[in-house]
């Protein structure tokens, strides 16, 4: 009998070990929230992606592989604001998970924690591409990463209240070197305010409202609708006029277009990496935004 209760007792142990060292699963709609939530996570979450920062976020296919990652999850990442909804609807419908269900504890948007920009007066499909609840693109805003992460690591204690203390001095440690670094890059960056910029998409309004950019014109006629020669040659025209220092796209847009203004106008055709993953130096949050700081100043010289 004491020999059973023995056993039993090291079976429930055993559990209860499992479970407080088992990594939650995180799946994140973008690289950016992935980054972001390993950087709070750390050994205590396992995190993958269902995009990367060469892929157009708004299109995504919803395959099996990915079906199946997000039966999985404890936890879903996305931005939010319609910017996944061409494909993360299927995700969750098919996966059937209800721990990520809308609505769910493991259902987080990181769009329902920043100031949105660019909310639609009207909805008007003939107007292009237009997100109803606001421009999604929020992480080119550090600003928006730093409350972002603080109502990140509040979810992580709710999902996994064992590891609650190790999440939170991990976010303190993290908010720390952010607000640090952010410092330096608006330091560095007070060259740029007031500069004109031309863009591919209008995915950069974060990074102007932050950096004091000012858009001229974009590359698209209307939002999600491809450069036409027609709308490039009026749009060259009017630079004539009202010049830009440089064009911008991410680097997951197509090259072409920026590139034929960039010839015509006289003006560096700039690769902004977008988000974690987009070049080589962006390897984390971190990189991101240095290297987005130091390519807008290169180009400004």
């Amino acid at each position: 009998m004491k020999k059973l209760f023995s056993l039993a007792l090291g079976a429930a142990f055993a559990l209860t070990a499992h479970a407080s060292f088992a990594a939650v699963n995180v799946l994140t709609c973008e690289p950016e929230w992935a980054a972001l939530t390993a950087a709070i996570g750390g050994d205590k979450v396992k995190v993958s992606s269902a995009t990367n920062a060469l892929q157009d976020p708004h299109r995504i296919e919803a395959r099996p592989s990915l079906i199946a990652r997000t039966r999985n999850a404890d936890l879903l990442v996305c931005t939010g604001m319609e910017l996944e909804v061409g494909w993360l609807p299927i995700l969750l419908q098919q996966s059937s998970n209800r721990k990520i269900a809308v609505g769910q504890p493991g259902n987080f948007e990181a769009g329902n924690f920043v100031t949105r920009l660019d909310v639609p007066t009207r909805l008007d499909r003939s107007d292009g591409d237009v997100h109803a609840a606001g421009n999604p693109h929020i992480q080119q805003d550090p600003h928006n990463i730093a409350r972002v992460a603080d109502a990140l690591v509040k979810r992580l204690s709710e999902i996994d209240g064992a590891n609650a203390a190790y999440y939170q001095a991990r976010y303190r440690d993290f908010s720390a070197r952010w607000n640090t670094a952010m410092q330096k890059w608006e330091q560095q960056a007070a060259p740029l305010k007031g500069m004109a910029i031309v863009e591919h998409h209008q995915n950069m309004e974060y990074l102007m409202h932050w950096l004091g950019l000012h858009q001229v014109g974009t590359l698209e006629p209307k939002p999600g609708v491809e450069p036409s020669a027609a709308h490039l040659s009026t749009l060259l025209s009017q630079l004539q006029g009202q010049p830009a220092k440089m064009v911008l796209r991410a680097a997951y847009q197509d090259a072409r277009a920026s590139q034929w203004l960039s010839e015509r106008a006289h003006i560096p055709a700039v690769v902004l990496p977008f988000s974690v993953g987009g070049d080589d130096q962006a390897k984390d949050l971190f990189g991101l935004f240095d290297d987005t700081v130091q390519r807008l100043l290169a180009a400004a010289k």
